[in-house]
């Protein structure tokens, strides 16, 4: 009885959900000699997949543009199904929110640099994500305005 009170806290798996990587204008313009504009966007979702099992993905859109003219766009989703048992419930939106995605994260990072190298561009290399004061940013405007729909 006492050991199905402890915590568990596990990795299941750590798996390449989705990944694409899109060039609609090659060959034309790899041979542009301007520099292009890089936009990369993050996103985390997070869904209970069974009693005491949520999966984690992190998402990474990278668009590389020149003018209005896309040279790449990849897209590359990350996840990890992590175990999550006797954890208390105020401590479980941290966890996921937070431990979660830095251990997804590194693995994200690799991949998007592997597939744009290996599309023959240079990698693009994610910068390091604070998962920590991301997570208090969300959960700030909710908890400062709680009369707000």
């Amino acid at each position: 009885m006492a050991e199905d009170q402890a915590p568990v806290f596990q990795i299941q798996r750590i798996y390449l959900k989705d990944l694409s990587l899109e060039q609609p204008n090659s060959p034309g313009i790899l041979l542009s000699q301007e520099q292009p504009t890089v936009d990369i966007q993050l996103a985390l979702a997070a869904e209970n997949v069974a009693d005491g099992v949520i999966e984690v993905t992190v998402t990474a859109t990278v668009t590389t543009k020149i003018q209005d003219k896309t040279v790449f766009l990849v897209e590359a989703k990350q996840a990890g199904i992590f175990e999550v048992r006797g954890i208390a419930e105020d401590q479980i939106g941290p966890l996921v929110g937070i431990a979660c995605p830095q251990i997804v994260y590194p693995y994200l990072r690799g991949n998007v640099a592997d597939v744009v190298q290996r599309a023959g561009f240079p990698p693009v290399h994610l910068t390091e994500i604070n998962f920590q004061a991301m997570y208090e940013q969300q959960a700030q405007p909710a908890s400062a305005n709680p009369a707000v729909q």
